[in-house]
């Protein structure tokens, strides 16, 4: 009925199976790669050994190379290992359609205004295209992952490093709304200022040159960086009237920090966590000013601790840091990942990643290998060089290959999300979700005589060879049918030529307000007065009774003035007059399914056009 319009919930399982589905084909395309690239190892493998029973003993030895710096791989796997859990956290069924409302709109709610119209570009793209959206994070994510894993040196090292920078920028722009730090309320102890800012951070540092990590000056800016970080973050601690000194709830309601545990504790999660939540909540309801304090003091010591970038008295900086960024990512991030719609584990982690990073970069710099050129025999030299296919070496060749396959699961997810960015109109799968499969049939249509916004006698013969779109609206209803009007005008213009073979009918499903007066002043008001194949249709009472019996139609007038209640309903009859598929035109009011019916309505006009 009119105005009954329902909202996607996040467990909606249409989106669900959609995701899955194509997760899983994509998945199984990987699957086929990657067997691809063993087979190719295995045969390269076999070569080279082939090669060596067969060889006098004159191969020559390979020369030793540096080992990567300590400090680099901390940051390169940390964050690898960080990416491909983000990756599979985007796994979750409930990301397609969950992530805006649960995500990035709270995410930005108390940011200014430009902040929310930036992240909405983000909730918009989304929201219209949630199956592709959510299979394109799986993607980039795993992606980045694997390929700061499988590269540690050179140029693809150095790539996976600054595609780092570049999707850590869009998530902390758009997926953290700059990670708060435009809203009030802004504190460590809530992950400020976004997880996304140490990816960025790290991706930064993975993709200077190696050599750059040859002396203790990136561990010392490193530390410093962060010392500075630390202090601010304590005097935003301390500042008066931002809430963290209090504890239970006064006349100026709960504190800060207790209303963030008392948040964390509703999230679905093992009991033994709820547990550690409350447990922890209640202390700081009895002891706000006291945690408070201690939070400050703490982190205004570490932070200058780190600023002196002296190896002794930074470890213990380090190592404090980790205790109580442990603590925190416990009892009051509540580990970040929890509740369905965790992205990641938020910025604890990342951040002690960083810091242990920067604190070997200061202490421990790299090792240079070096050793005499060995001597070869010109023999051995001519076999090289007639057959140097297979003296590549294996792990070598293996993570170029593992490098481009990356780059390829980059490209599997980042193509679609661009163009997903760039596609106003949301993916009919919104429609189904809403309204289901349309119903298949192929029976002939019930035939009617009515008259058009002008007057003129039409009948469902007089339409023959052409495609028709038929729906029943209320001249006078201010909610559904205009929007079902405005789907049918679009789905109209996404025909382009074919639009010619097609015309959109909607009939009057409303007894009292019947007169072509009402259908002309919708027509003006919906801006369909010069949409050449639109018919409003209209006649007697009796008529109408007709048609609507003829099509499963129900129409109640309420008492007491209220809108007549009408199904929401469209046919699609094809050229010989055969009625081919029935749609819900419930458009979801209040969600992208809105839009997404225009497109299902005119992908099935097309299909039928083409039968």
């Amino acid at each position: 009925m009119t105005g009954m319009g329902r909202h996607l919930q996040a467990n909606n399982p249409v989106v669900i199976s959609a995701f899955h589905s194509l997760l899983t084909h994509q998945m199984l395309i990987v699957g086929v790669v990657l067997s691809v690239f063993l087979l190719g190892s295995s045969a390269l493998r076999i070569m080279q050994l082939r090669r060596l029973l067969n060889s006098e003993g004159e191969a020559a030895a390979a020369a030793p190379s540096d080992p990567e710096p300590l400090a680099r791989r901390i940051l390169r796997v940390g964050f690898g290992l960080l990416w491909v859990l983000d990756g599979v956290l985007q796994i979750q069924p409930a990301m397609p359609l969950g992530l805006p409302g649960s995500v990035l709109q709270p995410a930005s709610a108390t940011s200014p205004s430009w902040v929310q119209h930036l992240v909405n570009f983000g909730v918009t793209t989304w929201t219209n295209h949630p199956v592709t959206a959510a299979v394109s994070a799986v993607w980039i994510q795993l992606a980045l992952g694997v390929l700061l894993l499988v590269a540690p040196r050179g140029r693809w090292s150095r790539f996976a490093g600054l595609a780092s920078l570049g999707w850590g920028l869009v998530v902390w722009i758009f997926g953290e709304a700059f990670g708060g730090i435009f809203a009030p309320g802004l504190s460590w102890l809530f992950g400020a200022p976004g997880a996304a800012v140490f990816y960025c951070l790290a991706g930064a540092l993975l993709a200077l040159p190696e050599r750059s990590w040859g002396s203790a000056a990136i561990g010392r800016w490193l530390l410093r960086g962060f010392g500075l970080f630390f202090v601010g973050m304590a005097v935003l601690q301390a500042w008066p009237d931002r809430g963290f000194w209090r504890g239970a709830v006064d006349r100026h309601g709960a504190g800060q920090l207790l209303g963030m545990v008392q948040q964390m504790a509703q999230t679905s999660q093992p009991r033994t966590i709820s547990s550690m939540l409350g447990s922890f909540g209640s202390f700081d309801a009895a002891h706000g000013w006291a945690v408070n304090l201690f939070v400050v003091v703490v982190l205004a010591a570490i932070g200058m601790a780190l600023l002196t970038a002296r190896p002794s008295i930074a470890r213990v900086a380090v190592i404090a840091a980790v205790v109580v960024g442990l603590a925190d990512w416990l009892l009051v991030e509540d580990l970040g990942f929890l509740g369905g719609v965790g992205t990641d584990p938020n910025s604890m982690l990342p951040t002690l990643l960083l810091l242990a990073g920067g604190y070997v970069a200061l202490v421990r710099l790299p090792v240079v290998v070096t050793a005499p050129v060995p001597e070869v025999s010109a023999a051995a030299v001519a076999e090289a060089d007639g057959r140097g296919w297979d003296r590549v070496r294996l792990a070598y060749a293996s993570r170029v290959v593992a490098s481009v396959g990356s780059i390829g699961l980059l490209v599997l997810g980042a193509a679609p999300m661009a163009v997903a960015s760039t596609n106003p109109n949301a993916d009919p799968i919104l429609a189904l979700a809403v309204d289901g499969n349309p119903d298949i049939v192929d029976i002939p249509a019930p035939g009617f005589q009515l008259v058009n916004q002008n007057g003129q006698p039409v009948s469902l013969a007089s339409l023959r060879g052409r495609t028709v779109a038929l729906t029943f609206l209320d001249p006078v209803c201010t909610s559904d049918c205009p929007l079902i009007a405005q789907e049918f005008k679009e789905a109209d213009s996404m025909l382009g030529a074919s639009a010619g073979r097609a015309v959109f009918v909607a009939v009057v499903a409303n007894p009292i307000y019947r007169a072509t007066a009402f259908t002309v002043s919708f027509d003006e008001q919906e801006g369909l007065r010069h949409v050449a194949n639109w018919l409003f249709l209209t006649g007697t009472t009796a008529a109408l009774s007709r048609i609507w019996n003829d099509y499963a139609v129900e129409v109640e007038v309420p008492s007491a003035g209220a809108m007549v209640a009408h199904s929401d309903i469209a046919y699609l009859i094809d050229a010989r007059g055969q009625m081919r598929e029935v749609l819900s035109t419930d458009t979801g009011v209040g969600s992208a399914s809105e839009s997404s019916f225009a497109v299902l309505l005119s992908e099935q006009l097309q299909r039928v056009m083409a039968s």
